[in-house]
């Protein structure tokens, strides 16, 4: 029996979306939520800029500290750049080893540091005792703070100048879907 014309067609369902990522669902979208909420551009690309280089400094156990601190002096999202730099761990325990490296070169140990290892820290400590680690290293990691310091400059300048691009297009684009599905047809 064939079909009436004038009956509607059945609406075809949508297509499941397709499942997010860890990534974008933890980092992304809040990130980009932000800017939802009214944080503007500028200030999401230096919260970043900032937390990607506070991430990375090569001293343990400051990172929280340091970025809730420069976040509430400069007005910035403290709970954005804490995620950043809790983010950057890994990298930071990647470049531990060659900012002390670094750092001892500069600072005149260069020669005591240049094979550093871990196997080589626990030696130390094994046979000369914590004294001898803490006489080795100050000078390296104060060498390698200050190779930090002067990197992380042109990289967050860097970090700013790309993400402020990007976060401005995000916005624009978010703002012309908004007026898109409030505009009438």
């Amino acid at each position: 029996m064939p079909l009436p014309e004038n009956l509607p067609l059945p609406l075809a369902a949508p297509p499941p979306a397709a499942p997010r990522s860890w990534v974008r669902r933890r980092v992304l979208d809040p990130l980009l939520d932000l800017l939802k909420a009214g944080l503007s551009p500028e200030k999401l690309a230096l919260t970043i800029g900032l937390g990607v280089a506070f991430g990375l400094v090569p001293a343990l156990g400051i990172t929280t500290l340091l970025s809730a601190a420069v976040a509430l002096r400069l007005r910035l999202n403290v709970a954005a750049m804490q995620l950043v730099a809790h983010l950057m761990g890994l990298f930071q325990l990647a470049l531990l080893i060659p900012f002390l490296r670094a750092g001892a070169s500069i600072m005149g140990q260069g020669d005591k540091v240049v094979h550093f290892t871990i196997k080589s820290l626990r030696h130390l400590i094994d046979h000369e005792g914590w004294g001898a680690v803490g006489k080795l290293l100050w000078r390296a990691e104060l060498g390698a703070l200050l190779v930090w310091a002067v990197a992380a400059v042109p990289a967050v300048a860097l970090l700013y100048l790309v993400l402020r691009v990007v976060f401005r297009r995000i916005l624009a684009r978010q703002e012309a879907d908004l007026r898109e599905k409030v505009a009438p047809d």
